[in-house]
């Protein structure tokens, strides 16, 4: 299955240049993205824009496989994408800003995709989870009867991506998956939690 890593932002909130190249631990937050998809056995393809051409440079420099988007929006970029490199059955889709992914974290929603019917699938957290601004509430759902968030990680079936799929509703309940990073404060935290402790970029 190929996995689709939307990697065109540029981060202003942060202000450390591209987003996908900011540092965690020496590395990379695209980097650790692209590494749970890839140990997880997925092809793994970047999705840069014209807003980040650092971010090519580095993909370039790396041997990774990337496609260059029009960088018109998140789900633009997705079908633009998709549609480029005729995807036809169904493929993941993740934002790059969430570097405590991991390979079972991206096993456990393939796993719970192919157990169930529905063309598409998308990856919730509870809210309560949450760190305070680390989360995208503003897109806040019921799922299972729990006030949930959205990870960023979908699955979406190529050769209907200009249809609206029905999608079946996946609750993680892994406080990892709340670290979404948009602000200074929320990388300072995850860096806290993946640099052994410590706010600096390196260990």
């Amino acid at each position: 299955m190929l996995a689709l890593i939307l990697a065109g932002g540029e981060g202003t909130r942060l202000g450390l240049g591209e987003k996908p190249l900011v540092d965690i631990c020496g590395r990379p937050m695209l980097a650790r993205v692209l590494d749970a998809f890839t140990a997880a056995g997925l092809e793994a393809v970047a999705v840069a824009s014209s807003r980040t051409p650092m971010t090519v440079n580095y993909l370039r420099a790396q041997g990774t496989p990337f496609y260059r988007a029009g960088g018109r929006g998140y789900v633009e970029d997705i079908m633009e994408s998709a549609t480029a490199l005729e995807v036809a059955g169904p493929f993941f889709t993740s934002v790059a800003d969430i570097p405590c992914l991991r390979m079972e974290h991206v096993s456990a929603i393939r796993d719970a995709y192919l157990a169930q019917d529905k063309p598409a699938l998308s990856t919730w957290i509870p809210r309560d989870l949450c760190p305070a601004g680390g989360c995208r509430t503003e897109y806040t759902e019921m799922v299972n009867g729990v006030p949930s968030v959205p990870v960023g990680v979908n699955i979406l079936v190529g050769e209907r991506i200009r249809e609206l799929q029905e999608e079946c509703r996946l609750l993680l309940r892994d406080p990892a998956l709340a670290r979404n990073v948009n602000t200074p404060e929320d990388l300072a935290g995850v860096r806290r939690a993946l640099c052994g402790g410590k706010d600096s970029p390196r260990q």
